[in-house]
């Protein structure tokens, strides 16, 4: 059976003339050295559809509807040099899946590298051996993979009665539908050995989340960091503070009463009650994984951090970030 090719110029012609002189498309097929399907294909694509031409197939307009047609076909754009090296300082540096890094291009109108094809690029990149592939051939393990999750520490040390807790039951039930700017989960990301800390807090519409160094567990630490975080931010649009029961916490009524917010306590082991700042922490891993001595980050990497994630395109948020959700939340939440 013969295979399909392109047909020519010279060949188009040859077409027209034996179409002219009565062949049928069988014995085209069989004076060109093309498959019969072939001829098919050509007419069928190529013969006029209207005015004088109409039904006759005519060699030169067939030419210059079949350049009309590959020049508007979407070109492929190859995964380029330049797109690896970007895609891999994005990986390495911002923590960027695959799917976001095709965002980012889709944004600045690169087309033709898919989802699919980053996936690819990264695992062959792993296995190969070739000369341009070695530079990246460490770039899978920042793949966001499922990993077995650790108890944060000894509960029945860390945690106790803390005085006039409010259950997150009681919470009221506005904070659920996150349609308002001001309500907010607090949780600790322990260092190695649980001897450091980050205090993170997220606000829940707009992910918007701060992260703060701490040396200690101390409930007075603790409070004295968050209430000059909540000062630097400005006290005025933060309605409600969601903490776990660590003991870390048990000064919330000093913070409550020096704000004016309304504090709420998760039920005991239950860490999907605060599941906004938990999934923040996850993202948080990346950048800083387990067993990490946070004692040795810099203050400066903690802000560049801080940084890359409220910057980072968010998928429920039609892919833009948590500061340009929070600027178009910010004119409606004044009014709630």
């Amino acid at each position: 059976m013969k295979k399909y090719r392109q047909l020519g110029l010279e060949q188009r012609y040859q077409i027209g003339a034996l179409l002219e002189a009565g062949k049928n498309r069988r014995e085209i097929a069989g004076i060109i050295g093309v498959h019969k399907s072939t001829i098919g294909r050509e007419l069928k694509r190529n013969i006029g559809s209207r005015g004088l031409h109409a039904g006759i197939y005519v060699p030169r307009l067939a030419v210059e509807k079949t350049k009309t047609r590959h020049g508007s076909k979407a070109k492929a754009i190859k995964l380029t040099k330049e797109l690896k090296d970007q895609a891999a300082s994005w990986l390495r540096k911002e923590q960027l899946s695959p799917e976001l890094i095709a965002v980012e291009w889709s944004f600045m109108d690169v087309e033709g590298v898919s989802l699919e094809c980053i996936y690819q690029w990264i695992w062959d990149s792993k296995k190969s051996h070739r000369k341009e592939d070695i530079a990246y051939r460490d770039l899978y393990p920042f793949l966001r993979h499922g990993r077995r999750r650790f108890k944060r520490g000894n509960y029945r040390n860390t945690r106790g009665t803390i005085k006039n807790r409010t259950s997150i039951e009681d919470r009221p039930k506005v904070v659920d539908k996150r349609e308002r700017l001001g309500d907010v989960e607090v949780d600790l990301m322990m260092g190695k050995d649980h001897k450091s800390a980050l205090l993170v807090m997220t606000e829940r519409t707009t992910l918007i989340t701060t992260l703060d160094f701490l040396s200690c567990k101390d409930s007075s630490v603790v409070e004295k960091i968050i209430n000059d975080r909540i000062t630097r931010m400005g006290s005025s649009w933060i309605k409600t503070m969601t903490f776990d029961n660590g003991k870390e916490f048990s000064k919330h009524e000093g913070i409550a009463e020096k704000h004016g917010v309304k504090t709420y306590f998760t039920r005991p082991y239950t860490s999907q009650d605060k599941g906004t700042v938990e999934n923040r922490i996850g993202l948080i891993r990346r950048f800083l994984p387990k067993r990490t001595d946070l004692n040795l980050i810099s203050q400066a990497r903690i802000r560049e951090i801080e940084r890359m994630i409220n910057n980072r395109r968010v998928r429920k948020f039609g892919y833009i970030s948590p500061i340009e959700k929070l600027k178009s939340t910010w004119p409606v939440a004044l009014m709630t």
